[in-house]
């Protein structure tokens, strides 16, 4: 097999969406010989590089990772010829498909020719520009998911009660150094090892020293960069916990259950390769051995309420959309909100980025049919665009937080 290439620039820049996640993911790729530097430059400057170098009614997503890189290069001294861009591409009919040439149009225009965008994807695209994702890359980035979920999940659970402030996230920093030098030496893979080390963390998050008190329990869905970047929907996890909330916000694995599922039902509704079903469905029977364990773990601490089974959200799914409603985030968006109902989760934040039509139609536009199974449904759509204000947004969001309190009085 010929070198990878894109092992010789020594800084690849990664734009953010999910820290702990992104934390892990960095550790891993540079123990594998990739430079990799995750971007966390946050200001209003990073919407006005946007709009200098893309269409303002571009995909408010694209026009965000595309600022936050042109800030770091303007900002970070690096040199363009020894310098990448990486994005992560799914192959499907949505931004994460087309960022790489809008990226590369900006660059160009503001004089970055000489970096090079790279592309990460398992559809063959850039097949002259990215990077080479190899099984082993593969098994630990999951591994690397499934311990990110945990994290995530957790410490949501944790962080609006602790005692002493911080310490949830000194525990979940802790957990990301140690389970990331346990992946990069071939451990914490397996099944069996997954079970040990999601015990121990369930079990170290439990103990962190709690004050019972009255919170406001938020679900937030979307756009899964602008669900996810604290850049992306202006701080919003923050911005509820500063308002005396619980936040629950479904992990980045429903996601990937939801995309593997949706190339099954493909081919189990309109035909296709029987070898390809085939190995799709292993795949999907691992992750969701994966995703069993992490369910276990929680379950098995009192302190805890788990999440429910991507199983068990697709079902909720059936009740309420057509599973052919794949882009975008597609049914699964639908299915979460209605998930969070029954979870205890009934006041929802749907981000909606402005320029992602599929989703205005899956989260926005089934909001109605949301209430009509789950009545008590809160639901606030809030669009992110470069000319929606912090003010209004927020503004929105304590209206439905306000509906919240008197329903529960």
């Amino acid at each position: 097999m010929a070198k990878d290439k894109s092992k010789n620039f020594k800084n690849i820049l990664v734009p953010n969406m999910a820290p702990i996640h992104f934390e892990i993911f960095r550790n891993i790729l540079r123990h594998m010989g990739y430079q990799v530097v995750v971007l966390t430059n946050s200001s209003n400057n990073l919407i006005q590089e946007g709009l200098r170098y893309v269409h303002n009614d571009t995909c408010y997503p694209a026009l965000v990772v595309i600022g936050q890189v042109l800030d770091a290069l303007k900002n970070g001294n690096y040199d363009q010829e020894t310098t990448a861009v990486v994005l992560t591409q799914t192959g499907g009919g949505c931004r994460a498909s087309n960022y790489l040439k809008l990226l590369r149009k900006a660059l160009n225009r503001a004089g970055y020719e000489k970096v090079t965008v790279l592309s990460m994807n398992l559809a063959s695209l850039e097949k002259d520009n990215h990077i080479h994702v190899t099984f082993k890359m593969i098994h630990r980035m999951v591994a690397g998911l499934v311990y990110g979920d945990l994290l995530m999940f957790l410490g949501n659970q944790v962080r609006p009660y602790e005692k002493e402030k911080g310490k949830t996230d000194q525990v979940i920093k802790k957990w990301v150094d140690k389970l990331s030098d346990e992946i990069n030496h071939g451990h914490a893979l397996s099944i069996r090892s997954m079970k040990k080390y999601t015990k121990q963390i369930s079990h170290d998050l439990a103990s962190v020293e709690t004050i019972k008190k009255d919170t406001i329990k938020v679900g937030v869905v979307g756009e899964i960069f602008v669900k996810y970047s604290a850049v992306g929907n202006n701080n919003l996890e923050q911005f509820l916990l500063d308002e005396g909330c619980e936040v629950r916000v479904p992990g980045i694995m429903g996601f990937v259950l939801y995309s593997i599922s949706a190339r099954m039902d493909a081919i189990e509704l309109y035909g296709g390769s029987s070898f390809k079903h085939f190995i799709i469905k292993f795949l999907y029977n691992y992750v969701l051995k994966m995703e069993n364990v992490m369910i276990k773990a929680i379950e098995e601490e009192k302190k805890f309420a788990p999440m429910l089974p991507f199983t068990h959200t697709k079902e909720i799914a059936k009740k309420i959309i057509g599973l052919g409603a794949i882009m975008g985030e597609g049914w699964l968006l639908t299915a979460e909100m209605a998930a969070l109902c029954e979870e205890g989760f009934p006041n929802i934040v749907c981000t909606q980025p402005f320029g992602c039509l599929p989703n205005h139609i899956v989260g926005k536009g089934m909001i109605r049919k949301i209430k009509e199974l789950e009545p008590n449904a809160n639901i606030v759509p809030i669009d992110y665009d470069p000319s929606a204000t912090k003010v209004n947004q927020e503004n929105r969001i304590k209206l439905m937080l306000s509906v919240a309190r008197n329903d529960t009085k």
